[in-house]
């Protein structure tokens, strides 16, 4: 295994628990900051090796958003590194935890999902020497204080690291922000604290994102949005002149019924898909609301003679979905929902040029301009006004593109770094 030097920062998280460390007395560390900043691996490594230093035949927590992310962010990678240096690892995949030894010690690690409020039952009932939780700012309140809650072994700790989010969020505002109340060491990481990325990967990062999400991202830092949701759309990225040769279609739609309707038609050219048209429809404007099967008859119309791959439609429009598969022409697929990572996919996928928008799309261009975060909340929220283009659009990102596209947009929703 070919390890690269480690960074002053990522030494620190590696060695704050020895007994030479000035560091040894704390209960816990948080490392957050930048993406791809290296706190992840050096977090998930030094949580391993301290357990081997003061613990045997005990149980240990790595928890994640998902099963899937803490496998694929810490697991995965570790284990590489965990073997070159001698140590035997047994995987028990039913049971969802590792077994590992060296020297006639022996450890298990277990692996939770925190992605919801019923998450916290997972975990109830063990016994803990220390808890592991990456990306704990996607991961609720009630699931996070129920893993430390387990931890009731002497000299057990917890270690957290995360990307920044709302300065609101209750971790920042009962974590960090009480950090010296609550004895904690706060290591603070920007991507320049990871010595394996190249200035030119740094570069590429800082363009993917703006405003909030750049502060947050790039500078590590927990910023409020304010203001437009995506600020970097003009008129300059509108598209004059269609290409007249695709090879893939798909529809997206927000469905309303006191709210408007909004259908997108995209189609894919060389890797691309253009927004080549678009129906919007709302009840308030014209005083009149329509049936599910008047608007199957503009998704008809929409779709023309094409061949539609898939409609993707808003998972909460059941009954409207139930009227496209009775007529059985077009494939449906209920779209994923999460908004706040279908909006920073969106934002990829607008920087990168994956997605382009035709100027007879005068619908949804008009909410470009209109499509606001809510400053009101103390999370982060667009306001729910002008946003239904805004949602097809985000429908057909999240539902289609994120299964294409590669690793590399996928920082913003996994957090991986």
């Amino acid at each position: 295994m070919e390890f690269k030097p480690f960074s002053k920062k990522q030494l620190k998280v590696l060695t704050w628990w020895c007994e030479s460390s000035k560091y040894k007395n704390y209960d816990a560390i948080i490392c957050d900051g930048a993406v791809r900043s290296g706190k992840t691996m050096c977090m998930s490594l030094s949580f391993i090796l301290w357990a081997f230093y003061y613990f045997s035949d005990s149980d240990f927590a790595m928890c994640g958003k998902t099963l899937t992310s803490i496998k694929r962010n810490c697991i995965k990678p570790l284990m590489p590194i965990i073997k070159s240096l001698g140590f035997k690892v047994s995987e028990v995949n039913s049971k969802n935890y590792i077994e590992i030894s060296k020297g006639g010690i022996k450890n298990r690690f277990y692996f939770f999902g925190g992605k919801d409020e019923a998450s916290a039952s997972l975990i109830q009932g063990m016994t803990l020497s220390g808890v592991m939780l990456d990306e704990v700012a996607l991961m609720p309140r009630s699931f996070v204080e129920q893993a430390l809650a387990r931890c009731s072994v002497e000299n057990s700790k917890f270690w957290f690291n995360c990307n920044p989010e709302n300065p609101g969020h209750w971790f920042n505002q009962e974590w960090i922000l009480k950090k010296e109340q609550k004895n904690v060491l706060y290591i603070h990481f920007l991507m320049e604290d990871n010595p394996s990325l190249s200035k030119a990967i740094i570069n590429r990062y800082r363009s993917l994102y703006s405003d909030a999400f750049y502060e947050r991202f790039v500078m590590g830092k927990w910023t409020a949005t304010n203001g437009l949701v995506y600020p970097f759309f003009s008129n300059a990225d509108i598209c004059k002149k269609m290409p007249n040769n695709f090879s893939k279609y798909y529809i997206s739609i927000d469905y309303g019924t006191v709210n408007p309707t909004s259908m997108g038609l995209w189609a894919e050219h060389k890797g691309v898909y253009y927004r080549i048209d678009e129906y919007y429809y709302s009840s308030k404007k014209y005083g009149e609301q329509k049936t599910d099967e008047e608007y199957y008859l503009q998704l008809e119309k929409l779709a023309g003679n094409r061949k539609i791959e898939q409609v993707i439609v808003d998972p909460s429009a059941a009954s409207f979905i139930t009227c496209i598969k009775r007529h059985n022409r077009f494939k449906v697929k209920a779209a994923k929902n999460d908004v706040l990572d279908g909006i920073r996919l969106v934002c990829d996928a607008l920087k990168n040029g994956k997605i382009v928008i035709c100027q007879n799309c005068k619908d949804i261009i008009r909410e470009f301009s209109l499509y606001r975060w809510d400053n009101s909340s103390s999370k982060d929220a667009p306001q729910k006004a002008n946003d239904h283009a805004m949602d097809d659009m985000r429908y057909f990102v999240s539902t289609v593109l994120s299964t294409t596209q590669d690793e590399f947009y996928a920082i913003a929703a996994d957090r991986t770094g």
